[in-house]
């Protein structure tokens, strides 16, 4: 799904102005043990691969974001099991100048169904891969999964 409509209206205002944005990020499993997989998505924008994730809605939970973000992106239908990390990204700086910065909720969320493809154009190729062969991906995903996969009791802040 392309920029939201309440983030252009923003950016009307605003212009490349820094925006603070509520985002979701999910780690989504499937299989257990030896057979545990990880989906993972190559961004359309910048050919990285990393956990779906986007902007929360204005009124929208935080968790129905994660849910609906993976439908949107993978095409997979997923059940948030919680919540596991709260934290909050660097700057990000888009190739128009746009600046964002996010309060991340990371949410552990288990497979239901769906083969993954790229459903939506913001991603190029999405795909479940063994804990093994996870493909090269920036250090904050990478972490996203670790703390997912290690699946504390009590959620990370910061």
């Amino acid at each position: 799904m392309p920029t939201p409509e309440f983030i252009l209206t923003l950016r009307e205002k605003v212009g490349n102005a820094r925006l603070w944005l509520s985002g979701s990020s999910a780690v989504v499993i499937r299989g257990s043990g030896d057979d545990t997989e990880v989906l993972l998505v190559r961004r359309a924008d910048n050919g990285q691969w990393a956990p779906v994730a986007g902007i929360v809605d204005p009124g929208e939970q935080p968790h129905a974001a994660a849910v609906r973000e993976v439908a949107e992106e993978a095409g997979v239908t997923v059940e948030v099991e919680r919540l596991v990390w709260l934290t909050v990204t660097e700057v990000i700086t888009y190739a128009n100048g746009d600046e964002t910065q996010y309060i991340d909720h990371v949410f552990r969320c288990r497979w239901v169904s769906g083969d993954p493809y790229p459903a939506d154009g913001e991603a190029s190729e999405a795909a479940f891969f063994p804990l093994g062969r996870l493909p090269s991906m920036d250090a904050r995903h990478s972490e996203q999964i670790r703390v997912a996969l290690a699946d504390h009791p009590e959620t990370r802040l910061g």
